[in-house]
């Protein structure tokens, strides 16, 4: 009785203003069995990775004492005659209880370190995976220590990982780490693989700032710039790749380890490269991969060394890029055309594999004959058709139709396109066959002269107009010119825009067909009886005609003595009977004698004196001839001669 008001004395601090608790509940929940606690079959902790047994042992011997001083506790409870349950004396008893309790748990948790403990996967939820360790509460994994390169978990519920406690919560549970544990199994191999500088394969399981995240057992960084021997742009492409790394770097306080697969892919191409070089010579035959693609060729990897492959080098025939031949990735065969050992460069070439088609390309294509092939391209001046790899030829835009309204040759043609073409001619030296598309139809040029023969009245359409005529079309494929002189009888044309424009319909006659030549000659005034032709059949030199001067110059007047037909009256010729100068002007009447008649030129000489002379001598003629019968017995005298010999002039 002494020993239990000692005790009530003792506890008075501890329950001075508080109502304890039932106790017995308390008691019972809070003495679990020491094997349950600390117990490394039931925890999972292989008995032969248990660390620091003594503490171990120290942690159980704790327990034992929290369960007998818990059972002291109730036999002095039943000793206590009508006692109540919830006295100071049973509270701080078993609180005492749970303080060592507490303590046991945290010593059990201590002494395992950075031991491995095996759990059991209880649950996944959204942020951890519940595993039981065999303690009394459970491990919290955060779930993104087992998530794969797409997101997903790696384990399920009833699982049994590997996992390293690392420290309580506050919240309660225990903070667990897969990644701690894979590290501490496989870091004694990622040394020796550093050490020893040995490839590992690596997972690549996600993308980080500045490279990838590669699991080789343990989360480790793989730098971006140590992926490739060339800069990557899309380090997306590389998740869920299995690659050869080799650790670079590595810390095991902080659990950082670094990776490269740069330094593994130089190290291979150097020594492909030391076995590339002992056979490469200048007309090797060797098999390369397509690297790269430029504009002017491509790079080929002949196993450690790149060599180009000029795109000339490619085909026979023309490209318009490499990739028309081939792409990144493509297995090949090509020759050494040139190989710089010092500078280690390399010329390829792939056309050279094949013979060159060029060489018999006369025989197989002879002049005439008829041939198949595709358009390749289409430019102004015509269309390039492939007739086989290596072997092309132009079809020039005049050789396309006979027509020639054509503005374009993609009027008649586009790449792609499949057709028939003549041969014209074969160049081999300069790799050239001139082809014709024309040739297949009939020529409207050949019975041209049967259709048209000169003097046939025809019409047609203005289609081009130039300084020296007006092209008129009669037909499809068939252009008439009509010069500028064959305008008008009359008027004096400088530009055919004077009479014509471009899409008129004329009528005009043909005068000539040079169907060889492919002209055809044609007249518009022709269809008009020439005036000159009329005048000079109805004129002789002597002639007084009448005329009206249209234009004046400083030699003279050009008279207009008939329609359409001009005159000249020099200034010589201008002059009265009585040899004054008479001053001629536009618009003036007159009465000219013909003096001079040119045919050929088309041209008259007029004259004012002459007229006054003529009429002179007629008077004086008239005087001394009596108007007897014998008149008709004239006389020529010398003024007669005289007048004549002017006359002739």
């Amino acid at each position: 009785m002494t020993d239990v008001l000692n005790l009530e004395t003792e506890s008075k601090p501890l329950n001075t203003e508080l109502e304890t608790p039932e106790l017995e509940p308390v008691m019972e929940q809070s003495a679990p069995s020491p094997e349950s606690t600390v117990n490394p079959e039931v925890s999972g902790l292989p008995e032969h990775d248990a660390p620091h047994e003594a503490e171990v042992a120290a942690a159980v011997a704790h327990v034992e004492q929290a369960t007998a001083a818990s059972e002291a506790v109730h036999s002095s409870s039943e000793e206590v005659a009508g006692a109540d349950l919830d006295s100071a004396a049973d509270f701080a008893a078993a609180l005492e209880a749970y303080e060592r309790e507490q303590a046991a748990e945290a010593a059990a948790v201590e002494a395992y370190g950075d031991s491995i403990v095996s759990g059991r996967i209880a649950n996944l939820t959204e942020k951890h995976a519940v595993i039981d360790v065999g303690l009394k509460s459970d491990g919290l994994l955060p779930i993104e220590q087992i998530l794969d390169h797409n997101g997903q978990p790696r384990f399920q519920a009833g699982d049994v990982i590997d996992v390293v406690i690392e420290r309580e919560e506050p919240e309660g549970g225990y903070l667990v780490s897969y990644d701690k544990a894979q590290r501490l199994r496989v870091w004694d191999d990622i040394e020796k693989a550093a050490n020893e500088k040995t490839a590992v394969m690596g997972t690549v399981v996600g993308r980080v700032k500045g490279g990838l995240t590669v699991d080789i057992g343990l989360k480790a960084f793989l730098p971006g710039s140590q992926l490739e021997m060339r800069p990557v742009r899309n380090l997306d492409g590389y998740i869920g790749q299995q690659i050869p790394v080799r650790v670079i770097k590595l810390n095991k306080k902080r659990g950082n380890v670094v990776v490269s697969r740069k330094e593994i892919l130089e190290e291979d191409q150097n020594s492909r490269k030391e076995q590339t070089l002992e056979h490469l010579s200048e007309d090797a035959i060797l098999t390369g991969t397509v690297k790269n693609l430029t504009d002017y060729g491509a790079f080929v990897d002949l196993g450690g060394i790149d060599g180009l492959l000029h795109i000339t080098d490619m085909s026979w025939g023309r490209l318009t890029h490499p990739r028309d031949l081939v792409n990144v990735g493509d297995e090949i065969q090509v020759q050494v055309l040139k190989f710089d050992r010092e500078k280690q460069r390399v010329s390829l070439g792939f056309k050279q594999l094949t013979p060159d088609p060029w060489l018999d390309a006369v025989e197989r294509y002879p002049l005439g004959a008829h041939v198949h092939g595709r358009v390749l391209s289409v430019t102004d001046y015509g269309a390039f058709i492939e007739l086989e790899q290596g072997i092309e030829g132009l079809v020039h835009v005049s050789e396309m139709t006979w027509s020639k309204r054509m503005k374009h040759p993609t009027k008649l043609v586009k790449p792609g396109d499949e057709v028939e073409a003549i041969v014209l001619a074969v160049n081999p030296s300069d790799r050239r066959i001139s082809l014709g598309m024309k040739q297949l139809q009939q020529n409207p040029w050949e019975n041209l002269t049967e259709r048209y023969p000169a003097g046939t009245e025809v019409e047609g359409r203005v289609r081009n107009l130039t300084d020296f005529g007006a092209f008129i079309e009669i037909e499809d494929g068939i252009d008439g010119l009509v010069h500028v002189s064959n305008l008008s009888w009359t008027k004096r044309i400088k530009h055919p825009s004077e009479v014509l424009k471009k899409g008129d319909k004329v009528k005009a006659v043909v005068l000539g067909v040079e169907p060889e030549n492919r002209r055809l000659s044609l007249g518009v005034k022709q269809l008009q009886p020439d005036v000159w032709e009329t005048f000079f059949r109805q004129h002789r030199v002597g002639d007084v005609v009448h005329g009206k001067v249209l234009r004046t110059a400083q030699f003279g007047a050009f008279v207009e003595i008939a329609e359409g037909v001009e005159g000249l009256c020099h200034v010589s010729e201008a002059v009265d009977a009585a040899g004054h100068a008479i001053n001629l002007e536009q618009d003036q009447e007159h009465e000219f004698k013909i003096i001079k008649l040119s045919v050929e030129e088309k041209k008259v000489g007029l004259s004012i004196r002459a007229v006054g002379e003529e009429a002179s001598r007629s008077e004086v003629e008239h005087y001394k001839t009596p108007s007897s019968s014998s008149s008709s017995s004239s006389t020529t005298t010398l003024g007669d001669l005289v007048n004549w010999s002017k006359f002739r002039r």
